[in-house]
């Protein structure tokens, strides 16, 4: 029962409140404001009418500012539900008319939203939604700087709502569009130094939508882009091969810069990391990074100078070698792999061609002395159209067998009664097109290449197997509105014997698993495959578990 006494205090609250609505010259009712302050300690009825006039009067008494504030906080951490979401509800207005307590307030209700509770969430993040249109420059600080914080439960809460509540209103929050882009630009590189990799990606889509960095952005920007992705990859740092989180996130970077290299940015940085770094030491990648960087290596050929061009190829010819056995032995071939390799050799020898007359023994004429057409690079010859023929024919038996096993694939989908063995077999079709694709592809690529003067592709008319998988698993998705089945990618390790001999039944089981066991990628880069907030290693940071 509530005792005379808090009955009297709640009235004298209220009668606080109506001398300060009344008065023309708010000031000189000081005495009224600090008895409100004081009622802040008071019964549970006075705390929740005090949490309500303390911001209602607080501008008029700049002197007592330090106390309000003091006790509208106290009130946030009050153990009645009720009591503290009415004192949430006004924190804004503390800000509202006095800008400079607006960082303050928001980097408190960067730590509320920590809160649970429904009510007590709500109140939080619509208090903060109102300090931030109020000033969107300076709540976008404060909040980052639990971003940047180590509190890894505040830091979380602010990353949700920054990403659910700030990032979908930039066209309202963030004016004048110029100064405002560029400063959460700027803040969120700052907040970089410290991330997992689902949240990289995450900021730099982010960045990437921005018109700062738009399809009409000028090539400084676009480089500004680049670079942002080239630190967080450590292009600087000493590589270890049993560093495999670096690793991990050089791949992913890679792969984010692709699309920038499209709009002119130089991949000259990345390839010449990887190639002093990364290809000396290919044998000791995990396999699926093998499969990663090949693939990533592929797509940035096009985008390649010249000058890199002539650096890296004796190392793409040299792996290429490594897996384009010169005789039929039982040798396993990776057909990916190779797809990979002769799709980035043809691109980087169409920017330097007489490059290849000392590294496969071809007779290009440029009027370079580079073209070093007085030595006899007859062997070397001799051994790249060997090694060409022997893939070659490789293709067109595990092209055979693939094609004989896609009819069988058909009369199995014609047989399949239940949506489970139609899914397998689904995915068995899938698996196969991928690997008649890469050995088209493969057959391409060899056959412009026999001729002392070969003709390399510089285009991208060939589109790669995995580039085609995506699309068809895009197209599937969309038509079906649901997602497609996963794909593997290439046909993987083949034994030269195995597909030599062949079988003629139309369902080689042995020889068709293990071409379309492949080495899948296995999901792209910066897409989310693991538990624990990092997606990939679940930590966070340089040394921390990046991915």
């Amino acid at each position: 029962m509530v005792s005379a006494e808090e009955v009297a205090a709640v009235e004298k609250l209220y009668e606080y409140g109506e001398q300060l609505n009344e008065s023309k010259d708010k000031s000189k009712n000081e005495s009224d404001y600090l008895g409100i302050i004081e009622a802040a300690k008071g019964s549970s009825k006075a705390k929740q009418l005090a949490a309500q006039l303390i911001p209602r009067f607080f501008k008029y008494f700049p002197n007592r500012s330090s106390e309000a504030i003091n006790a509208q906080l106290d009130l946030c951490e009050e153990d009645e539900l009720g009591i503290r979401v009415q004192a949430i509800r006004g924190l804004p207005l503390l800000c509202k008319d006095t800008p400079k307590y607006l960082p303050k307030i928001a980097d408190v209700l960067g730590q509320l939203l920590l809160e649970d509770d429904f009510l007590e969430k709500d109140a939080v993040q619509k208090a903060l939604m109102s300090v931030l249109r109020q000033d969107t420059k300076a709540s976008l600080t404060a909040l980052f700087k639990h971003i940047e914080s180590s509190d890894e439960n505040i830091r979380e809460k602010v990353l949700i709502f920054v990403k659910e509540k700030v990032f979908p209103l930039k066209h309202e929050l963030l004016h004048p569009q110029v100064e405002m882009e560029r400063h959460i630009t700027d803040l969120i590189k700052k907040s970089l130094q410290d991330v997992t990799g689902a949240e990289f990606k995450m900021f730099m889509d982010f960045v990437k939508s921005l018109s700062l960095f738009g399809e009409n952005a000028p090539p400084e920007r676009v480089q500004e882009l680049l670079e942002i992705v080239e630190g967080q990859a450590d292009l600087d740092a000493q590589f270890n091969v049993s560093d495999t989180d670096h690793i991990d996130r050089l791949m992913s970077c890679l792969y984010m810069a692709l699309p920038i290299y499209t709009r002119g940015a130089s991949n000259s940085k990345f390839l010449n990391y990887i190639n002093k770094h990364l290809l000396p030491v290919f044998d000791k990648l995990p396999e699926d990074k093998k499969l990663d960087l090949l693939k990533n290596l592929a797509e940035s050929a096009p985008y390649t100078v010249a000058q890199d061009a002539r650096h890296l190829l004796p190392s793409i010819l040299q792996l290429l070698k490594k897996y384009m056995p010169r005789r039929k032995t039982s040798e396993e071939i990776n057909f990916t792999y190779v797809e990979c390799l002769l799709y980035t050799f043809h691109q980087l020898a169409h920017k330097t061609p007489n490059t290849t007359n000392s590294l496969c023994g071809y007779k290009i004429v440029t009027g370079q002395p580079s073209d070093r057409l007085g030595e006899d690079f007859t062997e070397l010859y001799k051994d790249f159209t060997e090694r060409l023929v022997v893939v070659e024919e490789l293709s067109k038996a595990t092209n055979k067998k693939l094609t004989q096993g896609m009819a069988e694939i058909n009369k199995a989908m014609s047989a399949a009664k239940d949506d489970n063995a139609k899914n397998e077999v689904k995915a068995r079709k899938q698996s196969t097109s991928s690997g008649l694709r890469t050995c088209n592809n493969i057959l391409a690529f060899i056959q412009p290449l026999h001729q002392k003067v070969p003709v390399f592709i510089g285009d991208r008319k060939i589109n790669l197997s995995w580039k085609e998988a995506a699309k068809a698993t895009t197209a599937s998705a969309n038509a079906g509105g649901k997602r497609a089945a996963t794909t593997v990618n290439g046909v993987g390790a083949v034994a030269t014997e195995a597909s030599k001999k062949g079988r003629g039944d139309g369902a080689p089981p042995a020889l068709v698993n293990r071409a379309l066991a492949g080495l899948s990628r296995g999901g792209r880069p910066g897409v989310a495959r693991g538990s624990g907030k990092g997606a990939w290693r679940g930590g966070r940071g340089r040394g921390r578990g990046y991915w």
